[in-house]
């Protein structure tokens, strides 16, 4: 029974990385879809009002709200306008600059080697040789690929500060979670940080007169496939698997939604995909599987003894008093 549940826990980690590649990689196509007829502010919007709404109903109905407590709002807060508004923003307007979808979701997926390697003297950990030479190997990736595709960015070198921008305010966000890991369910983590982005955008919108929306049905059907896709199950796989595989395999998922993106980018929008950037996204593959293999090895072996001993529930998560179960 024991060897069925593990197998079963396997499977549902392995199908739920997979999704999560996926729809976190869509993310940055509707970026590139969505923007050709709308200013980024007026599809952000309409994006995550609709959305904030439905998720406040369910969250109400299901009494998830009554548990959130003033500390838990404010860093879900927090939280919600790093990860998303901040993030999305900088995305959207990176791509709407003509930084190539794929070359944003490669400088987003190198923050494994600043979180294990640029962090560590901040915090003041040990940092491996390795992990340094991880760092310049990834570097030279990411150089090897915005060279190659910087023709295509007319608004020059200042383009590449958005991807840059987004990356640091996901770093931000995951730190906040993980200093004091939430025990709210991630549908009500999920409901928070989507309302406070929704407001947000909101007031920004009304003042910049981009609020009302198009009437085009193409600018309707792109803002409901961003909300289900990669805000819903993109943004929600992203907390739950953080829960449960930790940062260092989720950092790993997210470098694999880099090529993901190059290469659909280079099928839907015959964006550049050249012998120079194949090399930087390798070179940045083998800077990362550096960084993620020796932060790895350092961990403590009694760490990994005590983690391994800690009861897992079915749902996959540590067993804690008063665990809620796979939506928890």
């Amino acid at each position: 029974m024991t060897i069925q549940i593990g197998v079963l826990r396997k499977t549902g980690l392995m199908l739920a990385s997979t999704a999560f590649v996926l729809a976190w990689s869509s993310g940055f196509l509707v970026a590139k879809i969505g923007t050709f007829d709308a200013s980024i502010l007026t599809l952000l919007v309409w994006r995550f009002v609709p959305l904030a709404l439905a998720l406040l109903v369910i969250s109400w109905a299901r009494g998830d709200l009554r548990s959130v407590s003033f500390a838990d709002l404010r860093r879900q807060s927090a939280i919600g306008l790093l990860g998303q508004l901040g993030y999305c923003v900088s995305v959207y307007a990176a791509i709407v600059m003509g930084v190539a979808s794929g070359t944003t979701a490669l400088i987003d997926a190198v923050q494994p080697i600043l979180v294990a390697t640029l962090v560590g003297p901040i915090l003041g950990l040990h940092v491996r040789w390795s992990q340094w030479l991880g760092l310049l190997i990834g570097a030279a990736g990411v150089l090897l690929v915005v060279g190659s595709q910087s023709a295509m960015v007319v608004s020059g070198v200042t383009a590449y500060v958005f991807p840059v921008l987004a990356m640091v305010c996901l770093i931000v966000g995951t730190f906040i979670d993980r200093r004091a890991p939430s025990r709210l369910p991630v549908l009500t983590t999920l409901t928070v940080q989507v309302s406070v982005t929704a407001f947000a955008l909101i007031l920004v919108a009304v003042s910049t007169n981009t609020f009302v929306p198009p009437a085009a049905a193409e600018f309707w059907a792109v803002v409901s496939f961003a909300a289900l896709i990669p805000t819903v199950v993109g943004y929600g796989l992203y907390w739950w698997l953080l829960r449960r595989v930790g940062v260092t395999t989720l950092n790993a998922l997210l470098f694999l939604v880099a090529p993901a993106t190059a290469v659909a980018g280079t099928l839907m929008f015959a964006e550049p995909f050249t012998l120079a950037t194949g090399a930087g996204f390798a070179a940045c593959a083998a800077g990362v599987s550096l960084v993620l293999v020796s932060e790895a090895r350092s961990q403590p072996a009694a760490a990994r003894a005590n983690a391994s001993a800690t009861p897992i529930t079915a749902a996959g998560e540590p067993a804690r008093a008063g665990a809620r179960g796979p939506l928890a």
